[in-house]
């Protein structure tokens, strides 16, 4: 169970990750600047297992990987939105991020609620309203790739199993 941190609609990769702190691109460097023009004092609140949601367009912007590299070293478990721009969605995945799209979850879940997400299911529970969600599940590859942390250490594994 985690809390929730919430954003707005078209949260762009500059928001999440603020250019002029990519001089130095180690996870717990951008972790300390995560959400940083957001106007909020997220990096210093946020704790493991947290979950941040989002609007339509989530990550939309610059292609880089520092922003869910950010997001994950922060501790998020996971981010649920209306929607995310197609890069983000891929670097997210790619560096073992779990991302949700789900419309009616991001819309009704509020800042601070505690919410539960079983990434195996795609079952995302508001445990301060008592309400349950239903995203898609990621196929069983995909569950891999992410408990791998990602594209690289997953195809090092495999490589070592071979």
């Amino acid at each position: 169970m985690g809390i929730a941190f919430k954003f707005g609609h078209d949260i762009d990769t500059d928001v999440i990750i603020p250019a002029r702190y990519l001089n130095a691109s180690t996870p717990e460097h951008l972790a300390a600047h995560c959400m940083e023009d957001a106007g909020t004092s997220f990096a210093q609140k946020v704790k493991a297992g947290d979950i941040m949601v989002g609007g339509k367009n989530f990550g939309c912007g610059s292609s880089r990987e520092h922003a869910p590299i950010s997001i994950k070293a922060c501790g998020i478990k996971v981010v649920i939105a209306e929607s995310f721009a197609r890069i983000f969605y891929r670097n997210s995945l790619n560096i073992g991020l779990p991302i949700m799209e789900c419309p009616e979850a991001a819309s009704e879940i509020s800042e601070g609620d505690e919410v539960t997400v079983d990434i195996s299911t795609g079952t995302i529970e508001n445990k301060t309203t008592n309400k349950q969600y239903q995203a898609r599940s990621f196929p069983p590859f995909m569950q891999e790739l992410i408990r791998a942390g990602g594209l690289i250490p997953y195809i090092e594994g495999r490589k070592k199993n071979a």
